[in-house]
């Protein structure tokens, strides 16, 4: 067995901190690290299964040019030579960077030392944007930097935590065990949920606020104007430290909560719980900054802290989530269109001046460049010659992703340097760079609560995978910039960033690590996670702002006056809000966990949810398939009929891809509007049109390998056994035996079938050798078989595959609830009914569910509860 390596895990902004030790089998085993003080030892659903997805299945190996294996010279030259061209002819401003904040610091640092201070331009910006660029501006018009007040410790600290807009229990799971271990230690702690829909997380709270999509300025104005009413603002710290307040509260008390579409009763619980609440923390994510005015929305939440006093102080504070595992690193190195390196303004020329001459660069932009949205419009219109994209699937993950696809394919010149080459970005590059991934780089990460972290290598890296620090500066070196990026190893471009964060913080910005910057490699080797500042004169701060202290020009805190929007109306046309996020065990676009065949379990096929009342209306039942379209784009999506969404929202998630499933892009249908503070895409309020999909009959695949359906639906997820792939079409073969044998590739497989041609109710099984290699399920409505089951026969010669259930003395485990465990609904309901199971911690003890990132407790309940019901009707 080898050495155990303390690593950070790479999704979420959790931080959370990971044991891996490599096996000899070429495995890789996978533990929480319980010194790591952002998560003590648990992991989630996702960072579980890491060790399941550091395959090389599907890994770029070498670069390719054409996506024709090239050599690294060759590729290197040519990117070099695009970009030094495009300068030449047509400025600066001509080249772009589109990045990550799944790039480690110092990856991150160095390409924004070359584009910014040598190649001249600002047009650097990064997937951050879509996530948090809102609280970005919004803590910069408060606080005069982008600060964090508050760490981790405030969430279990505090009286009342407020999560608004975050689905913690599935996009933060680790934290939300945290909020939820402490609470029921301290029972007197309350947790409010705002958000449209009822998801996992309000499975702890004590109060869920389902407010109209896209009206939480009206609430946290109503409850400043109360707290104001009933005599609980602050007076003496709002005199002394913050500005503002009177135009802030005057706007506050005009707003009508009454659009909200809360009850009184509701309004009032919450104004109540918050204001006899001393210690309150604020969390906020997606469904916040996710707006067209998300930079309000933050300033909103940041008004009642400050009017309260509850700011910099342990328990209590705003407190922003970040969607990546570097978007606070990315911040701080000013990976941002708007930023420079340590959180210094671009616009202030002392604080250009300042990291020229510290970069000794040739050059520095004197304006912001184009954020995300404007970058790839840039594109569209020829204005953006070569652009080079890393570690990130804008074809995807971009808001008008078709129209984004399209700006990127009539591009002069792409370079993308990724893990693989079949992301739906990757796929339209001129260049194709093969990058290193986590268990192969080493760097840093700071989490959501400024803490950094390493990130360690335990694996060598895959054929000629390249860290992208190197392939950055092995560029810069070919454009004749080799004093600046002269780099032997990311430690020595640490220190380099570090000795910044020195003079940044002589300027009176927040950011300073200049205590690490004469780190050793040694040190750095072993170094442990650390919450900045570290300054070079031993200050330290766990919060900021205690000292009522902020970085404005005026040393005090500003309160904005921000307005609610008028609520839209929703279109004829388009009568539906899609609302898109995350699932519980998938990250991004998949290339990482869809690698986990436990993982694509849980929702192994992209969903629309849609209230009974909307289903009933558009004639769409259960498992049905619905098309989900407007002027930028159709979607094809597996019908979720619940209540956990208001009538007229939908919601769906943001994963699939064109690898995964036929039609699910959901951005295509996701309009390019923004914030015009920020600049972050509005994902959370696309106005769409749904009807039936309605096919000529649906289907099931098994099958031993990957296939690639030719019908008018599919999508398809990896089995611990082979595939399975769900799929629809608007033909009826003439022969099912061929249609099967086709699909599969297996003209000389034995075949054995049951066929009710007037119900296109065909089940067909394909052996070899005596094993099933593939079998085929169709009926004109949804197929109801067991998934579990029929997978599992792949590769085996048991019997039930023309079946698709398990006959008696073959328990059904059902559809997969807890992925750490890979334990299902049947399994967990005979425990329950044979074991007479009565708590969610009984069903723990019983079967291990839920003992581990805890994210399927809700569900648990929902089994139990059902369980119950049933029990008492008998």
């Amino acid at each position: 067995m080898s050495k155990t390596i303390s690593t950070t895990c790479p999704y979420c902004g959790t931080g959370c901190g990971v044991l891996v030790t490599p096996q000899v089998n070429g495995e890789v085993k996978v533990e929480g690290d319980r010194k790591h003080p952002a998560n003590f030892g648990r992991l989630c659903s996702k960072g579980s299964a890491l060790g399941e997805t550091t395959n090389l299945e599907g890994r770029l190996l070498t670069p390719q040019i054409g996506h024709i294996p090239a050599t690294w010279d060759n590729a290197l030259d040519l990117v070099a030579e695009k970009f030094r061209a495009a300068v030449a002819e047509y400025g600066t401003d001509s080249v772009a960077f589109y990045v990550s904040g799944q790039l480690l610091t110092e990856d991150y640092y160095v390409a924004n030392k070359l584009i910014k201070g040598y190649l001249g331009t600002a047009n650097i910006d990064t997937n951050s944007r879509l996530c948090m660029a809102s609280t970005v501006a919004g803590h910069k018009r408060a606080f005069g930097t982008d600060t964090v007040p508050g760490n981790y410790d405030d969430l279990e600290q505090a009286d009342l935590v407020v999560l608004t807009g975050s689905n913690l229990a599935w996009c933060h799971p680790v934290l939300y065990q945290r909020i939820a271990a402490a609470k029921a230690t301290r029972p007197s702690m309350k947790v409010v949920v705002v958000d449209p829909r009822r998801t996992a997380t309000c499975d702890i709270a004590d109060l869920h606020l389902p407010l109209r999509p896209g009206t939480d300025i009206a609430l946290f104005n109503h409850l400043l104007a109360q707290a104001h009413e009933h005599g609980a603002v602050d007076s003496l710290f709002v005199r002394e430290h913050v500005s503002g307040f009177d135009a802030a509260l005057d706007t506050a008390s005009s707003t009508d909560v009454a659009v909200t579409g809360l009850s009184d009763e509701e309004t009032r619980a919450f104004v109540s719980l918050w204001l006899a609440s001393e210690k309150v923390v604020t969390v906020f994510s997606q469904g916040v900054n996710q707006s067209d005015h998300g930079t309000d929305k933050v300033n909103s939440i940041i008004n009642c802290h400050l009017a309260t006093g509850r700011i910099g102080k342990p328990g209590m504070g705003p407190f922003s989530v970040t969607g990546q595992p570097n978007a606070m690193g990315g911040r701080e190195v000013g990976g941002l269109a708007n930023m420079l390196a340590s959180h210094l303004d671009i616009e202030n020329e002392g604080h250009r001046d300042l990291v020229q001459g510290f970069w000794q660069s040739p050059t520095i932009p004197k304006n912001a460049g184009l954020k995300a949205v404007d970058l790839f419009q840039a594109v569209n219109e020829g204005k953006i010659k070569a652009l080079w994209v890393m570690c990130t699937n804008p074809a995807v993950s971009m808001p008008d992703a078709a129209f984004v696809r399209k700006a990127i394919s009539n591009c002069d010149f792409v370079v993308v340097s990724d893990m693989f080459a079949s992301t739906d970005t990757a796929k339209l590059a001129d260049v194709v760079l093969p990058a290193t991934g986590w268990g192969e780089k080493t760097g840093t990460v700071t989490n959501s609560d400024r803490t950094i972290s390493r990130q360690r290598a335990f694996l060598t890296p895959p054929g000629e995978a390249r860290h992208d620090w190197q392939i950055i500066c092995d560029v810069a070196k070919r454009l004749g910039f080799e004093n600046g990026f002269d780099f032997d190893s990311p430690a020595q471009i640490f220190r380099e960033h570090a000795a910044l964060s020195g003079l940044a913080s002589d300027q009176g910005k927040d950011f300073d690590i200049s205590g690490l910057a004469g780190v050793s490699d040694e040190d750095y080797e072993s170094f442990t996670p650390t919450r900045w500042p570290v300054s070079a004169n031993g200050r330290t701060k766990d919060r900021f702002f205690a000292d009522g202290e902020f970085f404005t020009s005026s040393g005090r805190a500003n309160m904005l006056s921000v307005s609610q929007p008028e609520t839209t109306i929703h279109e004829t046309n388009t009568p539906f809000r899609l609302n898109t996020g995350r699932v519980r065990d998938q990250w991004h676009t998949m290339s990482r966990t869809a690698k986990s065949a436990r993982l694509n379990q849980h929702y192994g096929e992209p969903f629309l949810e849609i209230h009974p009342e909307d289903a009933m209306s558009l004639g769409l039942r259960p498992a049905d398939l619905a098309v989900v379209e407007n002027t930028f784009g159709r979607n094809v999506l597996r019908v979720l009929v619940t209540d956990r969404v208001l009538v007229g929202d939908v919601f769906a998630p943001i994963h699939w891809t064109a690898q995964h499933a036929s039609n699910a892009r959901i951005s295509d249908v996701v309009a390019p509007a923004t914030d015009p503070v920020s600049g972050q895409p509005d994902s959370k309020a696309a106005k769409v049109a749904i009807r039936p999909f309605a096919p000529k009959w649906y289907g099931l695949l098994v099958s031993h390998k990957e296939l690639s359906p030719s019908t008018s639906y599919w999508a398809k997820s990896q089995t611990t056994t082979g595939w399975q792939i769900e799929i629809a079409h608007d033909t009826v073969p003439k022969c099912w035996e061929t249609f099967a044998r086709d699909a599969f590739d297996a003209p000389d497989a034995d075949v054995s079938s049951v066929l009710d041609a007037a119900k296109n109710h065909a089940r067909v099984a394909l052996h070899t050798g005596g094993q099933l290699i593939g079998a085929l399920y169709t009926s004109d409505r949804p197929v109801s078989v067991s998934r579990e089951f029929t997978t599992s026969l792949i590769g085996t010669n048991r019997p039930g595959a023309l079946h698709g259930r398990p006959s008696v003395d073959q328990p059904d485990p059902g559809p997969t609830v807890c992925a750490c465990f890979n334990i299902g609904a049947n399994t967990i309901l005979d425990a329950i009914r044979t074991q007479d199971l009565l708590s969610v911690q009984a069903i723990g003890k019983a079967l291990s569910a839920g003992t581990n990132c805890g994210s399927c407790k809700p569900e648990l309940a929902a089994l139990l509860n059902g369980a119950r019901g049933r029990a008492a009707a008998e």
